[in-house]
């Protein structure tokens, strides 16, 4: 059976159409849109109407491309902007009378949790311990722990995500060196005082994460987040996007979601390996069950 899930988040509303294949799923499309939601909050946490009107309508083209696909059911939900946002229940009532789509709006503890089902279920090799998931949204970021064989047994949410960080500090294009101490600063005060279970692997989900596999592979270590780190403070954006096939906006986004997941990766004690899957996924995997 094919199945979509659209996910509107802070920084991107993504749709993902995929069916079965040897328990895991086979992709048959990804779209994306910028539409950065977070960013639109007025100064009273309310989604400005004229990105109502536009989330909207990028949530029916999805659900109509879906349909084309042969999606037999699809599932939208929504995250931190939305699920923080005064008037959430005006963007969830336009997308359902622009195209009869209803929009979960997922609590913190939800969205880690299809996130680690995403991740895990996505693994190429098996893990026999605790895995730990770190997924660095728009809005925020959630770190999820458990096992594949359990689930997940810990998570917790921290409000901030690349989004929100980039918007309040990165302003100079390549961000200046004093603009990323300030990100550093903030991210190391979000995680002051969190205890995080011991794991013995830790997966990277998100839009910064897969973004991260091009610029610098698919393990997020010391040296590989510091490389990546220097091409992104000393080169502009429009060369980043053309040189490594990223979209402008993303590279935009990328310092800040970095230097979240290396904090992540350093309260651990692990290197951090992209994962293929995420909430995306977990939403599917969960549907298909």
């Amino acid at each position: 059976m094919v199945c979509a899930c659209i996910d509107i988040g802070s920084n991107t509303t993504r749709l993902l159409v995929a069916s079965p294949r040897n328990g895991g799923l086979r992709e048959l499309c990804q779209q994306r849109a910028f539409t950065r939601i977070g960013r639109s909050l007025r100064d009273d946490g309310h989604i400005a109407e004229p990105k109502i009107d536009e989330v909207a309508e990028v949530v029916a083209t999805q659900a109509r491309t879906a349909e084309q696909l042969g999606a037999r059911a699809l599932k939208a939900v929504a995250t931190a902007a939305i699920r923080e946002a005064g008037n959430r229940d005006d963007l969830v009532a336009a997308v359902r009378s622009r195209c009869g789509v209803d929009v979960e709006v997922l609590t913190d503890g939800e969205e880690a949790r299809l996130a680690f089902v995403g991740a895990t279920r996505a693994l190429t090799e098996p893990a026999a311990g605790a895995v730990a998931v770190v997924d660095v949204g728009g809005g925020s970021s959630e770190l999820a722990i458990g096992t594949v064989d359990g689930g997940m047994t810990w998570s917790a949410s921290l409000r901030l995500g690349s989004g929100s960080l980039a918007d309040a500090y990165l302003r100079s294009d390549p961000p200046a060196a004093g603009e990323l101490d300030r990100v550093r600063q903030h991210v190391a005060g979000a995680f002051e005082g969190l205890r995080i279970p011991e794991a013995g692997l830790a997966v990277a989900v998100g839009g910064s994460a897969t973004s991260l596999r091009r610029l610098v592979g698919a393990l997020l270590e010391p040296e590989t987040l510091e490389r990546g780190l220097r091409v992104l403070a000393t080169s502009p954006v429009a060369d980043v996007a053309r040189t490594y096939e990223l979209d402008p906006e993303r590279v935009k986004l990328l310092p800040a979601g970095m230097l979240l997941l290396e904090e992540a990766s350093t309260r651990m004690g692990l290197p951090l390996q992209i994962a293929r899957g995420g909430l995306r996924e977990g939403v599917i995997l969960e549907m298909m069950r």
